[in-house]
């Protein structure tokens, strides 16, 4: 697979805008993150590798060296055992990030993993490359129940479980990560080994997924997130998938082939997203979803909602354009939006949930496609749509 290119050059920093309002939950809803902590501080444009350091694991040939100033905790050919020795000897029971800077290419195997303790920063200046097989929760970059971590660059390629899998984190910034996927799943943060914790306070910047089998990246479980692009190309899920998610603002989601022959979709919303306390605030704000083909473009479902999405562009999906199914203050193109072939867009619901409300379907222009609303919601509007050989049903 090549190494990525543009991405690398990308500016790291994405801009974190602060939730509007303050918003009352019960015990098991989320408070809104502080405006000022560590996770959500600008990102340091800078190339792979350059800066101050407190250990490094270097290739030369084919042995790898890890060291810290001028002593060697490892030698050998192993490229996780001398990347988790660099980690290793950072300073014990540090209250403040450490950095290591990993340079050269090498293999994991699936059933291995890179695990990230508290105050870490990871740049990874090379390719990891993921053979074999494995089972749980594996994945080349892992951390678990940690907070104040950050992986600056990653390349991954192969085949992984998960390329990054972080769980019960909080503070937490991923910059240019790159994955050129023949399976797996590629970006998944979680709170599901507590989930009377949130997970809090993560930033994305940039994130690159090819030929993952599952989704791009997905969250569930998190109160506090900030994502500047995914791009998902040919992943056999949804590009982005936010379950559970609070307090988000997405700069741009660009999926191509994302979840083709299925119902997920470019991006989706699932299992009470946006959802705080018994209500939904507006507090999920998307920038941009673009979606050429595969199954859907943008969906949500279960109970999900208080979301705006400023810009839709949307071409040639296989499922629908767009299903909204039992969600709840959702805005869709509030600023532009065209929908061009593919599926229709459709407003529906299933028995088990509350129907639709406050659903608003404005300024898109459709064509060779529809509109259709069954069964009619709870003050739905639809306004300021032009339908180019397009049709519409609606309550």
């Amino acid at each position: 697979m090549g190494r990525r290119a543009a991405l690398l050059a990308a500016a790291g920093a994405t801009a974190l805008l602060a939730a509007a309002g303050t918003l009352t939950a019960h015990a098991t809803a989320a408070a809104a993150p502080a405006a000022t902590t560590a996770a959500q501080a600008p990102a340091r444009a800078a190339a792979c590798g350059d800066g101050s350091y407190q250990a490094e694991a270097v290739r030369n040939g084919s042995t790898w060296t890890a060291r810290r100033g001028s002593s060697t905790v490892y030698t050998g050919g192993d490229m996780r055992a001398a990347v988790q020795a660099a980690i290793g000897s950072l300073s014990p029971g540090r209250t403040s990030k450490e950095r290591v800077v990993v340079r050269g290419s090498g293999s994991l195997s699936a059933g291995s993993r890179i695990s990230l303790p508290s105050y870490t920063v990871l740049d990874v200046c090379g390719t990891i490359d993921v053979t074999g097989s494995g089972s749980g929760d594996q994945a080349p970059v892992y951390s678990r129940g940690t907070r104040d971590i950050e992986v600056q660059h990653l390349n991954v390629t192969g085949a992984p479980l998960y390329g990054v899998f972080l769980r019960n984190v909080q503070n937490v910034v991923l910059g240019q990560i790159d994955m050129r996927l023949s399976r797996g799943l590629g970006v998944r943060i979680d709170n599901r080994g507590d989930t009377g914790q949130w997970t809090r306070n993560v930033r994305i910047d940039n994130v690159y997924v090819s030929g993952a089998s599952s989704h791009a990246v997905e969250t569930y479980g998190v109160n506090g997130l900030t994502i500047g692009t995914v791009t998902a190309r040919n992943v056999g899920e949804s590009g982005l998938l936010l379950n559970q998610t609070v307090n988000a603002t997405v700069s741009r989601v660009d999926a191509e082939n994302a979840g083709t022959g299925t119902g997920y979709a470019a991006f989706r919303m699932a299992n009470r997203n946006g959802r705080i306390g018994g209500s939904y605030p507006t507090n999920i704000r998307v920038g941009e979803v673009v979606a050429r083909g595969g199954g859907r473009g943008v969906f949500c479902v279960s109970e999900s909602g208080g979301a705006t999405i400023d810009r839709i562009t949307l071409s040639d999906t296989g499922n629908n354009a767009i299903l909204i199914e039992n969600c709840y203050n959702v805005t869709l193109a509030a600023q532009s939006g065209t929908v061009t072939g593919g599926g229709e867009i459709r407003l529906a619901a299933r028995s088990e949930f509350p129907n639709n409300r406050d659903i608003t379907v404005q300024n898109l222009t459709v064509t060779n496609s529809s509109i259709r609303e069954s069964p009619c919601g709870e003050n739905t509007t639809f306004r300021n749509n032009r339908l180019v050989n397009s049709s519409q049903s609606v309550c």
